[in-house]
């Protein structure tokens, strides 16, 4: 049994709000949270409840649309960097307060403010003075962000920013209620303190066991949301869901385990879902090990890895081999550059990877082992089983150390030792830049392998310069290019979402971007 697997009592008093209101969705969830503040989230799981709980000034519908959220409409100026946005008169709170252009403003602010501590504050950057104060090197007053009136607000980037509406999606755009934030402090997170503009509020929050949503009444379409309430259900074992799902004790899977799906969609058809996600799974190398630090090694660690086998056998045809670590079908990008050794056959591979690991100094005579961390799942177990074994032909042994997904993530991001850690991007935005950015030097947060190129940096500030979008391409794909010679990372597959879905949950539209807010859902007979 997992530690995700329901208590009896848990799973009985799920089923008893099942019986109770047929508008209750039982909703799997990949993970717990390691935080509903929306300040210091990283995660699809925490952005999957998040995105239910709170508004931002724009939202995605269901089919990753970007639509009003509370802004009900926008104003671009002709240099593109000063937008200003129109809240809805509706706004409200969950405690009836109305949402004012202010409590954007505290927002961003507290975001930057460098004691909040939130690492994920760089997606705001295109904001002007964001970095600095970030930084500390300006006052959060300085910001780009200013209230015209309660119902104004205005917003200044550093300079145009294509992708800003759709960046503006992510949960770390998501306001916070101030008077909350500053009576309870980090507390405004628990039930009972939480005010939330969402669709729905925070009900009870058990760790390891669930988390209830109850629907906002205040919430300003409340009157087309169907569902009464939302209990996430935490399963880093994807079995142990499908199980869940097979016994009828909950409507969604947000992930499955790969070697089940032949079995699923042969007993289950159209309830499994496989669509295209904007997404690349990769292992992370640390460029400070003394091992991995030689360009030599991470090159032959990647060129024996099979992406093929790993796509087919170990995914089931759900992933796709990933020869870059951009994902393909981005937008304002002509395409990633191609790696030569892609289009040799394994066996040349093979062979030029082991000359290259002697050429560091490697081989019999001087084995090399190594730490692959991963987060709990058996799809990544039985990844990381099948590279160790690629890997061997290099002479190269592997130990594992395995973390359920809040620890695991926690340690890559507070700089805890690794060797090769796995990890996976999903875009927030459709452009390169969202993938790139993560290995920037300064990027504390999710620069996993510390990869440290002024050269790379040099690149990406020039592309957040260019304002000419052909040639702005042209820059991201000489940053990636950079990418692929170095490897902070090794690009293993590009995403699908696999999900598994009843017939009774309405509303649910397969899209790239695989957000699915339960305001959007029904159930059959609600």
């Amino acid at each position: 049994m997992t530690r995700h697997l329901l208590t009896a009592t848990a799973l009985a008093l799920v089923l008893g709000a099942t019986s109770a209101s047929a508008q209750t969705y039982l909703r799997g969830n990949d993970a717990n949270p390691e935080t509903l503040d929306q300040h210091k989230t990283s995660t699809v799981a925490e952005a999957n409840i998040l995105r239910d709980l709170y508004e931002g000034l724009v939202v995605y519908d269901r089919n990753a649309e970007v639509i009003p959220g509370v802004a009900e409409s926008w104003e671009v100026s002709e240099d593109g960097t000063t937008y200003t946005f129109t809240l809805r008169d509706d706004a409200r709170w969950s405690n009836g307060d109305p949402v004012t252009a202010g409590d954007f403003v505290y927002s961003f602010r507290r975001i930057m403010t460098p004691e909040t501590g939130a690492k994920y504050a760089n997606i705001l950057y295109p904001i002007a003075n964001a970095e600095a104060i970030n930084k500390g090197e300006m006052e959060p007053t300085e910001m780009g962000v200013r209230a015209v009136d309660d119902r104004t607000l205005e917003i200044t980037l550093a300079q145009p920013t294509p992708y800003f509406l759709e960046l503006l999606t992510h949960q770390t755009g998501l306001p916070v209620h101030p008077a909350s934030v500053e009576e309870h402090g980090s507390d405004f997170v628990r039930p009972g303190n939480m005010v939330s503009n969402g669709a729905f509020t925070l009900e009870e929050n058990i760790l390891n066991d669930r988390i209830v949503l109850r629907k906002n009444e205040n919430f300003h379409d409340a009157a087309n949301v169907s569902l009464a309430q939302v209990n996430y259900l935490p399963f880093e074992d994807r079995a142990t869901c499908v199980r869940a799902w097979e016994a009828g004790e909950v409507h969604s899977c947000s992930d499955l385990p790969a070697e089940d799906i032949e079995r699923l969609q042969a007993e289950h058809g159209e309830a499994v879902r496989i669509a295209p996600y904007l997404g690349t799974y990769y292992y992370a190398l640390n460029h400070d090990d003394e091992v991995l630090s030689d360009p030599r090694v991470r090159q032959a660690l990647s060129m024996v890895i099979d992406r093929e086998f790993l796509a087919s056998e170990i995914f089931q045809g759900t992933m796709v081999p990933a020869e870059s670590f951009v994902p393909p079908g981005i937008g304002n990008y002509g395409g990633s550059p191609e790696v030569a050794y892609f289009d040799a056959s394994m066996l040349d591979r093979e062979d030029e990877a082991i000359a290259l690991m002697e050429e560091a100094g490697y081989g019999p005579d001087n084995p090399v082992t190594l730490e692959l961390a991963y987060n709990t799942s058996e799809n990544h177990k039985n990844a990381a089983t099948a590279i160790a074994d690629m890997w061997s032909i290099l002479g190269v042994s592997v130990e594992y150390n395995v973390r359920d997904a809040s620890a695991h993530y926690a340690h890559l991001r507070d700089k805890g030792d690794f060797d090769v850690a796995r990890a996976g991007w999903i875009g927030d935005y459709s452009d390169p830049q969202n993938f790139l950015f993560m290995v920037e030097s300064d990027n504390d947060g999710f620069n996993y392998a510390n990869y440290d190129n002024a050269e790379y940096d040099a690149l990406m500030d020039k592309a957040a310069a260019t304002t000419d979008l052909e040639a702005r391409a042209d820059i991201l794909q000489q940053a990636e290019a950079m990418f692929m010679e170095d490897l902070p990372f090794i690009p293993l597959l590009y995403y699908s979402s696999r999900s598994l879905v009843s017939p009774d949950l309405q509303g649910w539209n397969d899209n790239i971007q695989n957000v699915h807010p339960s305001r959007f859902l029904s159930l059959a007979g609600s």
